[in-house]
C-alpha cells in the first residue's frame, strides 16, 4: 500500500514539473520568436527644418461696408410720377433716379420767371428815364428792388421744384426699387440704396497689445478664407481709444474692389503684415501636436541599434548560426518637445527643440510613438498640398 502511494506521489511530481516545464519553454519560444520578428516601419512624410524669411501678421475679422453709402429719400411729400432706374443699375453723380408730381411748382415757376421778366423790362425803362433825367431816383431804387425781388422768388421756386427730384449724391449702384408708382412719398420714406462699391472699407478690431504694431498706411491683405487673401488695401483709420469693455483697438482699412465681388455687410479675413524677419525657424503646422504635457514634434534621424535576444538551441545554449541577420529599420521618430511662437500662412514659429537640418514628421505623426520605426515618403504631403492650393486660388 504505502509502496503504491510513494509511486502515485512521484508520477504526480513528474507530471506537474512537465506542465511547469512546458509553459517555461512556451514563454521562452513566445519571447525568442517576438524579440526576433522584424518590426514593419510606419510611413510618414517628413519636411527638412530651414531657416525661413517670416512674415508676421495680425489675424482678425472684418466687416465690409462700401465707401460711400446711403438709403436716398426724397425732401418733400408728393406722388411718385416717373421712376428712372432699375435694381442694380449703375447710376452717375447728379443722375436722376425718380421724379415726383411737380405741376404746381412748375406753374409757380413759370409765374415767378414772368414777374421776373416784366420787372426787369421795367428796370431797364426807369433806369433810361433817369438818364434822360425824366425819371426819378425813387422810381429807379423801386424797380430795381422789384427786378432782385423777382430773381430771388424765381430761385425759390426752382428750388422748391428741384425738391420733387431725387438725384444720385455720387456714383454707384442702386439696389432694388422700394416705392412705385403713384405711391404718395414722405421725406424719410426710404427710396433705394446706393452704394459705391469700387472702393470698399473695412472695419476690424484687434487685441489692445497690438496697438502699438498699428501705423497709418500699413498694408493689409484680405480674403474669404484665411488661405486666399487676394484683396490688398491698407490702413486709413486707427481708433487713438482703448474699449475699455472689450480690450480691443478699432481700426478702419480700404480696399480696391475691381471684380465687386465684396458686398456691403460681408465678412473677410484680415491680415495686418507686419515688417519680414530673416532666419526664424517655422515648420507647417501639421507637423505640431499638442498634449497636456505640452507641444512636440516627432524628429527622424538614425534608428539607434538594440542586441538581439540569443535564439535558444536544444541544450538550452545559445545557436549564433540560426539567429536572422539584423534587417531593423535605418530610420526612426523620436517625440521632441519644442517651444513655439506665432502663427502665419499656416506656418507657425519653433522658438526651442528644433535645429536647422534636422528632418521632422508632418504626417503620419498620429500612429506613432517614442523610437517608433519609420519610412520616409513625401510623395503625399498636405503641408505642401495646402501650400500649391492657396497659391492656385
Amino acid at each position: 500500500m504505502i509502496k503504491r502511494f510513494i509511486i502515485a506521489i512521484i508520477l504526480l511530481v513528474l507530471i506537474c514539473g512537465g506542465i511547469v516545464g512546458f509553459n517555461m519553454f512556451r514563454d521562452k519560444a513566445i519571447q525568442q520568436y517576438f524579440a526576433n520578428m522584424p518590426v514593419v516601419p510606419l510611413t510618414v512624410s517628413t519636411v527638412k527644418v530651414e531657416p525661413v524669411t517670416w512674415t508676421p501678421g495680425i489675424e482678425a475679422i472684418g466687416t465690409v461696408s462700401a465707401s460711400q453709402g446711403v438709403s436716398l429719400t426724397v425732401e418733400t411729400t408728393g406722388v411718385v410720377k416717373e421712376i428712372l432706374f432699375k435694381a442694380n443699375d449703375r447710376v452717375e453723380q447728379g443722375q436722376l433716379l425718380v421724379r415726383l408730381d411737380d405741376a404746381v411748382e412748375q406753374a409757380d415757376l413759370a409765374a415767378a420767371k414772368t414777374q421776373a421778366a416784366l420787372d426787369a423790362m421795367a428796370l431797364e425803362r426807369a433806369q433810361a428815364l433817369r438818364k434822360s433825367g425824366a425819371g426819378t431816383q425813387v422810381t429807379l431804387d423801386a424797380a430795381s428792388a422789384a427786378a432782385s425781388s423777382s430773381k430771388s422768388q424765381v430761385t425759390k421756386t426752382q428750388a422748391l421744384a428741384d425738391q420733387k427730384l431725387l438725384r444720385a449724391p455720387f456714383s454707384g449702384i442702386v439696389g432694388i426699387p422700394k416705392i412705385d408708382l403713384g405711391q404718395y412719398l414722405a421725406p424719410g420714406n426710404p427710396v433705394v440704396s446706393l452704394q459705391n462699391v469700387d472702393t470698399m472699407r473695412v472695419d476690424f478690431t484687434v487685441p489692445e497689445q497690438q496697438f502699438p504694431n498699428l501705423k497709418m498706411g500699413q498694408p493689409v491683405a484680405f480674403g474669404l478664407t484665411a488661405d486666399d487673401m487676394p484683396y490688398k488695401g491698407s490702413i486709413t483709420g486707427i481708433d487713438p481709444r482703448i474699449d475699455p469693455s472689450s480690450r480691443l483697438v478699432s481700426v478702419r482699412s480700404e480696399v480696391v474692389n475691381p471684380d465687386a465681388r465684396l458686398t456691403p455687410g460681408q465678412f473677410l479675413q484680415v491680415r495686418v503684415e507686419q515688417p519680414k524677419e530673416d532666419g526664424v525657424i517655422a515648420v507647417p503646422q501639421t507637423a505640431l501636436t499638442t498634449s497636456l504635457y505640452g507641444d512636440y514634434v516627432y524628429v527622424v534621424r538614425p534608428a539607434e541599434k538594440k542586441p538581439a535576444a540569443p535564439a535558444a538551441g536544444k541544450d538550452g545554449q545559445a545557436a549564433a548560426a540560426e539567429q536572422p541577420k539584423d534587417k531593423g529599420p535605418e530610420l526612426a521618430a523620436y517625440q521632441v518637445f519644442v517651444k513655439t511662437g506665432r502663427r502665419s500662412d499656416g506656418r507657425i514659429e519653433i522658438t526651442d527643440g528644433v535645429k536647422p537640418g534636422e528632418q521632422i514628421v508632418t504626417a503620419g505623426q498620429n500612429r506613432l510613438s517614442n523610437g517608433a520605426p519609420v519610412k520616409v515618403d513625401n510623395a503625399i504631403d498636405p503641408s505642401k498640398l495646402v501650400g500649391k492650393e492657396s497659391g492656385s486660388k
